[in-house]
């Protein structure tokens, strides 16, 4: 907040003086919501990483999508667990199960969060005697999932006639930067089969590799082609809420993500909260062994949060109109 008192002194001698009144600007919170619980959020990390590789077509993959139904359901007005399948790069037939929990399924205002739940079969940006072990997929993965399902956990308010969806995609880690179109099987298959028909949304947001300790967000390339209106909303309220130094307005690279196929699908305009920037790339555990729970930090996990937390009570005006 911002206040200015101007005092003007006239020109007979500085004798009488005009006082502007005092006027206050005010950021776009009145009053910060902060349910969110990093302690919490860890603990759906942890839980996740208890299951096992999430790798599509394995039991410790269904294990955990049926674990994570049951909290959707627990936490959400509508859960659903629809089941289909896709085939990878490499021809192989799978599951893919993209998990969704609705507030308000009927609202005609929509709001679509979504994170994926699967993780990588390879370790292939790690040195060369791990590069075929797959990870646990602590940040890249399960810390989107988590801060999600704490938001769900606590959420008990929201705009008049507004509701929300949330999105877990499975088969996004699967594929290699040689073929096109060979990550984002869920979402590929989800903007075509979405949950409900002619699903629609007014914006989305997607959160992956939100949870490592050196965590900064910059305006995606094509968050920002997209939806800058969105990314600009909020930016601002993490900035209001004390997290500028993660949440950065600056640009950077486009990233081909989930938000890519979910808008080349449905037209929903989707931003891209991500740790990257093309100067240093993504987080140095990312695609290691290292991606686990020993550098799942959680004051990021709380600054992501909270300022989801505080975007759905606080939409943008747009939403509205």
């Amino acid at each position: 907040m911002a206040v200015a008192l101007i005092a003007l002194n006239a020109c007979d001698g500085g004798k009488t003086s005009i006082a502007v009144e005092e006027t206050e600007v005010k950021g776009m919170i009145d009053n910060p919501s902060k349910k969110f619980n990093s302690d919490s959020a860890f603990d759906f990390i942890a839980k996740q990483v208890a299951f096992g590789y999430r790798i599509p077509g394995t039991k410790e993959h269904k294990a955990c999508a049926e674990w994570l139904y049951t909290k959707l359901n627990q936490f959400c007005d509508t859960a659903y667990f629809p089941k289909g399948s896709t085939t990878t790069h490499e021809g192989k037939n799978i599951p893919v199960y993209n998990l969704i929990g609705s507030f308000r399924p009927n609202a005609s205002r929509r709001i679509l969060l979504a994170s994926h739940w699967d993780s990588r079969p390879i370790a292939d940006n790690g040195p060369i005697e791990n590069q075929r072990s797959p990870i646990d997929g602590a940040n890249d993965g399960a810390s989107g999932v988590a801060v999600l399902l704490e938001l769900a956990r606590n959420l008990d308010s929201l705009p008049e006639d507004v509701g929300v969806d949330i999105v877990f995609f499975d088969a996004e880690d699967l594929g290699i930067s040689e073929v096109e179109n060979s990550f984002c099987l869920g979402s590929q298959y989800w903007a075509k089969n979405p949950h409900v028909p002619g699903y629609t949304a007014h914006f989305g947001i997607l959160l992956d590799m939100v949870g490592g300790e050196k965590a900064k967000f910059y305006w995606e390339g094509n968050s920002k082609n997209w939806g800058s209106y969105i990314l600009s909303h909020v930016w601002t309220i993490a900035q209001e809420l004390g997290f500028g130094s993660r949440f950065i307005t600056e640009s950077t690279a486009p990233v081909i993500d989930d938000h890519a196929y979910v808008y080349e699908g449905t037209k929903i305009p989707m931003i891209d909260i991500i740790d990257y920037h093309h100067s240093s790339g993504f987080p140095e555990e990312w695609h290691t062994v290292n991606d686990n729970l020993k550098n799942i930090h959680k004051p990021s996990l709380s600054a992501v949060g909270i300022t989801l937390e505080n975007t759905l009570l606080t939409p943008p005006p747009s939403l509205f109109y």
